[in-house]
């Protein structure tokens, strides 16, 4: 049977052990997170910039580009806001919204309208949602939702901010 002072020097190597492992999957670790980073950037593709209309991108040359409805849902944009396009080599398309623009809430009531399509009524005006945001908040018709829009600029389009009162 090992003496006491053998068991105490078994367990300090196997804290040592132990430390060293970790310290070497750290290292892994943060060397693969570079090599990844490395690649992602080295098949940055192209970058373009543009501004969101409330459904679509459109770039400095005008052409348009769409922006999935769920992501202009989660990420509330709003007409105005910039947004970089990266497209990937292989055709994948990544959004980023990198210039939002001051935003105003307003409390609205929501609108069905024909083809699936929704609005907002304000005291003021009706502004059209996306569809992808009544979904998720698994909002009705005359339901009372928060809306964003933006500051001191005239649009059609708002940003579900959330769901108030339901009916």
């Amino acid at each position: 049977m090992p003496k006491e002072s053998e068991l105490e020097r078994v367990k300090q190597l196997l804290d040592t052990a132990e430390t060293n492992i970790r310290a070497v999957k750290n290292i892994l670790f943060a060397a693969e997170v570079a090599e990844k980073s490395k690649d992602l950037h080295q098949s940055e593709g192209k970058i373009i910039e543009g501004v969101f209309n409330g459904e679509t991108m459109i770039g400095a040359d005008k052409k348009i580009f769409p922006v999935p409805s769920n992501y202009a849902s989660k990420s509330k944009l709003v007409s105005g806001d910039i947004l970089k396009l990266t497209i990937l080599d292989d055709g994948t398309f990544l959004f980023k919204q990198i210039g939002p623009v001051k935003r105003k809430k307003v409390v609205g009531e929501l609108l069905e309208l024909n083809d699936g399509k929704y609005a907002v009524s304000t005291e003021d005006a009706e502004y059209q949602v996306l569809p992808a945001s009544i979904t998720y908040f698994k909002a009705k018709a005359g339901d009372k939702l928060t809306i964003l829009l933006p500051e001191g600029e005239v649009s059609e389009w708002a940003a579900v901010e959330n769901l108030l009162e339901s009916k």
